[in-house]
């Protein structure tokens, strides 16, 4: 027992070891386990069982077949979509400008806009250096404070965390449910269902009371300290338009609300929903880079949205199940107009791509969706495989004895798995954590009573209060890449400080009322 002990312990830092070093995650947790496993069964304390049942494990339906991991490649295309097509810079341009003119009107625009990015993209590396290439500069120009704008822009940026619809989320619910499943097992009871869209609705609470703490301080600051967040002077800009209010502010906002309405309200799965997402920011794309050549392209995707229309009217007023006794000609003409207003809202799908292939978008869009969905795959069978080798030396076990023999009960486990993923987050990204340790501090936490979807909450608000942190916060790396010269790294450092104490104040907001992430998705259960 004690060399299974020392094995386990020893995988875990040589793990931690090589992924600071720079090596690949998917091939050093995959390598480390294989080199591992290889030396327990040498000495006759791995049983070669648990190796051979992997093929099966990543067929089965823990990665290949699982349905909720189906969402992630489709979540992934929508951000990366809306990404290249420039909708964040309408979306930022149309803020600013409705703002610009409050004391401290770039900083409330630059918050609500990572709101808005967060749920579109959910991925923070992307909306940080977007927002950091675009918002910045402006900022700057306008005489903001560089700890002020650079603070306000990493923790807007640092959102997607936390804001349904999040990678993140959809993959800590995948890693959740499983330690929720191990967690019943062990206490002999029935299974824990944690779905995909109990954390989207949990997260939805502390994700908009965060966004007003940040919108909060902004204002306190252009009150106390008016010359660190001035409005905007000498603006010659043109007057906004409606039409770039309505496309510019407006749809994506409408994409992001039906995206997550039908998620919560369980009128389509979260597969499903992204499917409509994709679909979504296609034809939004199709529209942004729509030339004057394009005017019957364009024309196709104006139908498309009556056509989307259309179909959403129908299906919900008729019942169109022709199979059924009393199905009448009303049920047969609904069917009729569904199809044909589904052929129209694929035509316009097509007319929004063949604009993307025409400005050269399409392509570094499907190859980006690709690469970052096959390293996230990747790293899942990586980690796969280290979490079955950790499982055959009795590392649950370990993690569940040192859980259990911090001081202070479940509380003190709790917060020391809590200080663990925080120290962690500084050196790994958040799909090692979620992949790695998730699934091994997650299962005592519930046997000790903690409730499944506030742990997930909490662990994600974690992680993201770890990624704004100085000095090694990946926001602020992120933002430090993309910033001018001209800005130093302690501003950026010390611009962090005040949003990291709001976020602290989140995680203990959340701690101290369970309810906050545990309501709405009891309410949407019912």
């Amino acid at each position: 027992m004690e060399l299974e002990l020392l094995l386990a312990l020893s995988m875990f830092a040589a793990a931690i070891a090589a992924l600071l070093a720079g090596y690949s995650v998917a091939v050093t947790l995959g390598g480390v386990a294989l080199i591992f496993a290889l030396i327990g069964m040498s000495l006759d304390i791995f049983p070669e069982s648990l190796l051979t049942s992997l093929p099966s494990r990543i067929q089965g339906g823990s990665i290949m077949q699982n349905e909720t991991l189906v969402a992630v490649p489709l979540f992934i295309l929508m951000g990366v979509i809306l990404e290249r097509s420039r909708v964040a810079e309408d979306l930022l341009h149309v803020a600013s400008r409705l703002l610009g003119g409050v004391r401290g009107g770039l900083g409330y625009a630059v918050v609500i806009v990572g709101a808005l990015l967060a749920a579109s993209t959910g991925i923070v590396g992307a909306t940080v250096i977007t927002m950091t290439l675009i918002a910045l500069p402006s900022m700057l120009q306008q005489k903001y404070d560089p700890r002020l704008a650079t603070g306000t822009i990493a923790a807007s940026g640092t959102l997607g965390q936390i804001i349904p619809p999040s990678i993140v989320l959809i993959l800590l619910a995948d890693a959740i449910s499983n330690a929720a499943s191990q967690a019943a097992s062990k206490m002999d009871i029935g299974g824990f269902v944690v779905s995909v869209g109990d954390l989207f609705s949990g997260a939805l609470i502390p994700g908009l009371i965060l966004v007003g703490l940040y919108l909060a301080w902004i204002a306190i600051t252009s009150v106390l300290r008016p010359e660190q967040c001035p409005s905007v002077v000498h603006d010659t800009s043109p007057p906004l338009t409606r039409n770039e209010v309505v496309f510019g502010l407006g749809a994506p906002l409408l994409l992001i609300l039906a995206v997550l309405g039908s998620i919560l309200t369980g009128i389509a799965t979260p597969s499903e929903a992204a499917a409509v997402g994709v679909a979504g920011a296609i034809l939004l794309a199709g529209m942004r880079l729509s030339t004057s050549g394009d005017q019957l392209l364009l024309s196709l995707i104006y139908i498309a949205f009556a056509g989307l229309a259309v179909i959403l009217v129908v299906t919900n007023l008729v019942d169109m199940r022709l199979g059924v006794a009393g199905a009448g000609a009303l049920a047969f003409g609904a069917v009729g107009i569904a199809v044909i207003a589904s052929a129209v809202f694929l035509a316009g799908i097509a007319a929004g791509i063949l604009i993307l292939h025409r400005r050269q978008q399409l392509q570094p869009a499907l190859r980006s969706g690709v690469n970052i969905t096959a390293m996230v795959f990747l790293i899942l069978i990586g980690a796969s495989l280290f979490s079955l080798v950790f499982r055959g030396f009795g590392g649950d076990e370990i993690v569940a004895d040192m859980l259990h023999s911090i001081p202070g009960g479940r509380w003190g486990a709790l917060v020391g798995a809590m200080v663990v993923m925080f120290l962690l987050g500084f050196f790994l990204d958040f799909i090692e954590i979620i992949f790695v340790v998730v699934p091994l501090v997650t299962p005592p936490l519930i046997v000790m009573g903690f409730d499944p979807v506030w742990l997930a909450i909490l662990m994600a608000l974690n992680l993201q209060t770890s990624f704004l942190t100085p000095p090694f916060g990946f926001a602020l790396f992120y933002l430090r890449g993309a910033a001018p010269e001209g800005v130093k790294t302690s501003e950026i450092w010390r611009g962090a400080i005040p949003f990291i104490g709001l976020q602290l104040m989140i995680i203990l907001l959340v701690a101290a009322i369970p309810a906050l992430a545990t309501w709405l998705p009891g309410l949407t259960a019912k």
